[in-house]
């Protein structure tokens, strides 16, 4: 893919300044900058690259005015960050939405049907009376499972497995080796001290624009469905449990753990390596911190929460604050129990 830097200010709505003409095939960070390549200037620290840079074309704000000569033709616009993140998703959809047709060997079975614009890579398997919409791209080795729903426009990256009567929404993301549908942790202590299976017979429903990292699973429910609401983001290597809810635009980093039946709400952040216990309901907005252990229910909304077991982040920080000091405290108190004596 080839354009000029006249056709990407364009698209910016910017001004350029230097050669409209030069074509650019590439995106690049400015320290690492290329021929052909474009990159931008946000964050002033970094100005010193502007002027060393082989890009081509560099996107900077309209208020910015270079204080050495540049080779490279700039593109002035409101807000460079926002432009250059406009144009990441440009050159995404380039990418990701160019492949159409059906390589061989593929297999569909009986009573599926795909909408326009579908690609299927080469070994891709789609089992019977599944539906898939317009634009949706399925690379190769992924497999989709019996009965299977996805929107259009959604992506299932290579190894990726959609497992049986899971719905997939609208522009979703599912990136290599994740498991959709897998079968959920449920088994009965019996009395000789073996455990029996509790068969899983419900399904994953994942809303629109929801993205999943590479190896996590989500399992599906036990009966009814285990939902992930509409714009909610999962880093890679995540266990979501069966019949948990995550819902609308909260994001979970790597490592992360979520046990069964819980119930997580809007707009949360969650660090990596968090683990919560199962059954819990934690409210919209919460913020939980880096490899925290969350035992009980988050009911005050917008609140921030670290350690593990975890609880309210000033007060963690402060008694970290305290831990650091113990060794301090413990020779004081030493000292102080000594003159006591005398």
């Amino acid at each position: 893919m080839e354009f000029t830097v006249r056709q990407i200010a364009t698209l910016l709505g910017g001004e350029v300044e230097g050669d409209e003409t030069l074509p650019i095939r590439n995106i690049a960070k400015i320290e690492e900058g290329a021929t052909g390549d474009i990159s931008f200037l946000a964050n002033l620290k970094y100005e010193q690259h502007l002027y060393t840079t082989g890009a081509s074309a560099v996107i900077v704000n309209r208020s910015f005015r270079p204080q050495k000569p540049v080779t490279a033709s700039l593109i002035y616009v409101d807000n460079s960050y926002s432009a250059f993140t406009q144009l990441l998703e440009q050159y995404y959809q380039q990418i990701n939405y160019a492949r159409t047709g059906v390589e061989e060997p593929a297999y569909m079975g009986a009573g599926s049907s795909t909408g326009d614009g579908i690609y299927r890579g080469a070994f891709s398997y789609i089992g019977r009376n599944c539906r898939l919409g317009n634009n949706v791209k399925i690379y190769p080795h992924a497999y989709i499972g019996d009965n299977v729903s996805i929107g259009d426009g959604t992506i299932i990256h290579a190894g990726a497995r959609i497992l049986r009567d899971c719905v997939i929404g609208r522009h979703c993301v599912i990136h290599g080796n994740a498991v959709i549908g897998s079968e959920g942790f449920g088994f009965a202590p019996q009395p000789d001290g073996t455990y029996k299976t509790i068969p899983q017979l419900g399904n994953v429903i994942l809303e629109d624009h929801v993205n999943v990292g590479s190896g996590t699973t989500i399992d599906c429910a036990t009966m009814g469905s285990t939902i992930i609401r509409r714009g909610a983001k999962l880093d890679n290597l995540i266990q979501i449990g069966h019949n948990v809810e995550i819902g609308q635009n909260t994001v979970i980093a790597a490592q992360s753990g979520v046990s069964g039946s819980t119930k997580i709400g809007a707009n949360c952040v969650i660090g990596g390596q968090v683990g919560f216990a199962g059954h819990l309901v934690i409210a919209d907005g919460t913020k939980v911190g880096a490899q925290s252990g969350v035992g009980k229910n988050v009911t005050e909304t917008n609140t921030a929460i670290n350690s593990s077991p975890a609880f309210g982040l000033k007060e963690s920080m402060r008694s970290l604050a305290v831990f650091r000091k113990l060794p301090d405290l413990d020779r004081r108190l030493t000292d102080l129990e000594k003159k006591t004596n005398k």
